[in-house]
């Protein structure tokens, strides 16, 4: 069995403050560094990993980096893991956002099945490109565990893609920050045996 452990990266301020985020690389806080180290000492007593893959954001490449200090492993790069493009959106908070794109606010909060973020790209790209990457790796690495550090729209995407569910379920999946995921492959299968597990945050009191 292959296992991918998807997991979303530590606190940023622009998580703090929930400004769109998206492709614009923001770095972790203090918070998020801690919520990687506590997520790091999760993964290490439970799993022996082979490999640890990040999108190319500093806020996940740092994720992957104290992941790999406990488990002694690099962090591989992967494009196909980065979050989506929100074009204009990035960096505005939903307030500004419907103030300015009220009728396409409004599609994005009931029914994000087809939206195209302005200047941006559509959840059907970053879908497909997300959930070739996890399929890539996955490939790599037959009966093995590896951990994959994406973003809270992409792992969503990621989940429904591979469990062949639609897009109406996204806003059903939570991926909070810190959060680990579980897929297990069985041949062509894929199951989720965790969704959004932050229970090694508490032992900080997160």
């Amino acid at each position: 069995m292959t296992r991918i452990l998807l997991v979303r990266h530590g606190e940023t301020e622009w998580n703090r403050i929930e400004r769109f985020r998206g492709s614009a690389d923001v770095p972790l806080n203090d918070n998020g560094l801690k919520q990687a180290e506590l997520l790091a000492r999760r993964i290490a007593i439970q799993w022996k990993l082979k490999a640890i893959y990040t999108s190319p954001l500093s806020r996940a490449v740092k994720t992957g980096e104290v992941i790999g200090r406990f488990l002694q492993l690099p962090v591989q790069i992967h494009s196909g893991l980065t979050d989506v493009n929100y074009g204009e959106w990035q960096g505005l908070t939903p307030d500004e956002v419907k103030n300015l794109w009220p009728e396409l606010y409004e599609r994005w909060q009931s029914c994000p099945e087809n939206i195209i973020f302005p200047k941006g790209e559509s959840l059907d790209q970053r879908q497909e490109i997300g959930v070739a990457a996890v399929k890539e790796i996955a490939a790599r690495h037959p009966e093995e565990t590896v951990v994959c550090v994406g973003h809270t729209v992409i792992n969503r995407l990621i989940i429904l893609g591979l469990l062949n569910l639609g897009k109406d379920y996204f806003w059903r999946i939570k991926q909070d920050n810190g959060s680990l995921n579980v897929i297990e492959k069985k041949g062509d299968l894929y199951i989720c045996s965790a969704l959004n597990e932050t229970g090694h945050l508490l032992l900080r009191g997160y």
